[in-house]
């Protein structure tokens, strides 16, 4: 466990005060990941009626991440200090109806098997499609009926009160770690190989993970030149909090889980 003396160097100090949200603090990286092996795995699972897909894996896999192999994504700021959270949610853009976007978040995603992370996000999906989103998603909607210019005005105004002096109100679910700690968005679902997100400036969370295209190409395996099935992987990081360092811990251990998949079967 990261004590706040070693979260706060000297670098990550000055990073939060030279660095404006997320303007100019973006990092960008990805990567393309061989998921052949992958794929059996989830196809295995489906048979035995876990109705597994790559985003609950990448979802689970990247909380699981954060928990053991880099913490200091599991960050956000308060005050101009780098706090570390105290759990690792998940916020996960999803598609509801009539191809309209919400969001949903899964809390202690790291403590979930992969059975109880699909039921959980049904279940949330489900409350969604009836009109029963979360607090930080009915304040979404709430600001959308203020008419503009008063919209963009009290918006600046909730967001300096939370983000920027790090004061909550849970009455409407805001505070500044009212998104979790990362987001997962899957992009290739609506036809995309790759995209390079935004790091939403409301959010506070240290990164965005997006799932792109999968497409089979050859690959040399061994001697041997083989179709294989591979995903693009897209991440956008907050340089506030963490270094490109920390992406390439997060995608090592992303790459390490896809060729054991069955280390996600035990917590």
């Amino acid at each position: 466990m990261k004590t706040a003396e070693e979260l706060n160097s000297g670098w990550r100090k000055v990073a939060s005060s030279i660095y404006r949200r997320p303007t100019d603090s973006k990092l960008f990286g990805s990567v393309e990941m061989d998921i052949t092996d992958l794929e059996v795995y989830i196809k295995e699972k489906r048979k035995n009626g876990v109705k597994a897909t790559l985003t609950h894996f990448f979802i689970l896999a990247a909380a699981r991440a954060l928990k053991e192999e880099v913490p200091e994504m599991n960050t956000y700021i308060k005050r101009g200090n780098v706090v570390l959270r105290d759990h690792i949610d998940v916020m996960v853009s999803v598609l509801l109806r009539d191809s309209k976007m919400g969001s949903i978040l899964v809390k202690d995603a790291d403590k979930l098997t992969l059975e109880e992370l699909i039921k959980e996000m049904n279940e949330q999906v489900q409350l969604s499609r009836q009109g029963s989103e979360n607090k930080t998603m009915q304040m979404k909607d709430k600001m959308a009926r203020i008419p503009w210019p008063l919209r963009g005005w009290i918006f600046s105004l909730l967001k300096t009160i939370t983000f920027s002096w790090g004061f909550s109100f849970p009455s409407l679910g805001l505070s500044a770690n009212s998104f979790g700690s990362f987001v997962v968005s899957n992009i290739g679902s609506v036809g995309l190989d790759m995209g390079y997100p935004a790091l939403f400036p409301s959010s506070n969370v240290s990164f965005v993970l997006v799932l792109g295209g999968v497409n089979r190409k050859p690959a040399v395996v061994g001697d041997q030149i083989l179709p294989r099935t591979f995903l693009s992987l897209g991440a956008a990081l907050d340089h506030r909090v963490v270094d490109a360092s920390h992406g390439g811990l997060l995608f090592r251990y992303l790459k390490k889980i896809v060729k054991n998949p069955e280390l996600l079967d035990a917590i």
